[in-house]
């Protein structure tokens, strides 16, 4: 089989420390053809380093050289371009979150992706875990039935970086990201809601199949920062089951800077809860007992590799399941959505 051609629309911080080390690692099955990003030197040492063909600020010059697969990791206010070129090109694609600013905006590269007959993913790394794999063939064999409620809580290093006084671990040495890209709700959408909760409503919404139809959110912002560090949402949820959701952006160093994620729901059938911190998942139905999963030690880390691995399977038929399709990104933006609505105009919003 020949070889994937790689494009990549925005190689900042983020696609440097994750996308691109993971497709490097690929060498039989990538070929690097075109990267875009902004600033000439920056795009010099990206182009050099990972041996790409062709380097542009334009990201249409890395669509014309032909590819195959193209990872977008631009800021989110670009999602819904670059991602729809990228399908209208022919490419697979898998695009960072959050996915788009709006659900018009997500829904619409959704069915881009269904027209052009193309695989879109999104870059929520904790829905390609073994262990939410495994939690997600469980509830599978034998779920909880109509989800009635569901508790989200996520904790993560994001002080600093939202509120524009330092970085983020996890981003790379080499290439620090951009603090409009985070911090300007016009290019960001939001704050820990759009940097963090949208992994959180992903392993949630995955797992359960649930979607929101209406939200109450509290959100604070303290350090006079430009976007919200903090978020209290109620959802209410399609097919009248509730959900709570709580994030918080912790402090640089706490519990070895690992991100806190857990997800618990009830349903008519039973209940479930998935820990990626401590690292647990069970599934409790009265007719069957409680069945706990084996979790290996570290596996709940966060693995930013998995999402580019995951593009290269299915672009190359390796894989035909997909953890994080474009729908699902679709739903956590439905949820957002309502949630900034909510905080902005302090009543609960409902979709139209």
């Amino acid at each position: 089989m020949s070889k994937l051609r790689v494009g990549v629309i925005g190689a900042g911080s983020w696609a440097v420390a994750a996308h691109l080390p993971a497709l490097a690692a690929r060498p039989d099955d990538v070929d690097f053809v075109g990267v875009c990003r902004r600033g000439d030197d920056a795009l010099r040492r990206v182009k050099e380093r990972f041996g790409f063909r062709i380097a542009s600020e334009d990201y249409r010059d890395v669509l014309a050289a032909g590819v195959d697969v193209v990872v977008v990791a631009s800021p989110t206010a670009h999602h819904h371009e670059h991602a729809t070129a990228a399908l209208l090109a022919g490419a697979h694609v898998l695009c960072e979150k959050p996915f788009t600013l709006t659900s018009q905006q997500a829904w619409d590269v959704v069915q881009t992706a269904e027209r052009a007959n193309r695989q879109l993913l999104l870059s929520f790394g904790w829905n390609y875990a073994p262990m939410v794999e495994r939690a997600r063939k469980l509830l599978c064999a034998g779920g909880i039935g109509a989800v009635e409620q569901i508790s989200v809580t996520m904790s993560s290093q994001t002080r600093e970086l939202l509120a524009d006084t330092g970085g983020y671990p996890d981003a790379s040495p080499d290439s620090a990201p951009e603090p409009a890209t985070w911090t300007d709700p016009a290019i960001s959408g939001g704050g820990y809601g759009q940097a963090q909760l949208s992994h959180a409503l992903a392993l949630a919404f995955g797992l359960t199949g649930a979607r929101a139809r209406g939200a109450f959110a509290l959100m604070s912002s303290p350090l006079s920062a430009a976007v919200e560090l903090h978020d209290a949402i109620c959802l209410s949820l399609e097919g009248g089951g509730i959900c709570s959701v709580a994030g918080a952006s912790s402090f640089v160093g706490a519990d070895g800077n690992k991100h806190h994620l857990a997800v618990e729901a009830v349903g008519s059938d039973g209940q479930f809860m998935i820990d990626v911190f401590r690292e647990r998942v069970s599934l409790f139905r009265p007719a069957t007992g409680q069945a706990d999963l084996p979790v290996a030690p570290g596996e709940g880390a966060y693995d930013g590799a998995r999402a580019a691995n995951c593009l290269i399977d299915l672009a190359s038929g390796r894989r035909t399941d997909n953890p994080a399709p474009g729908e699902l990104g679709a739903r956590t933006v439905e949820a957002l959505e309502l949630a900034y609505r909510s905080a902005a105009s302090g009543a609960f919003e409902t979709s139209s």
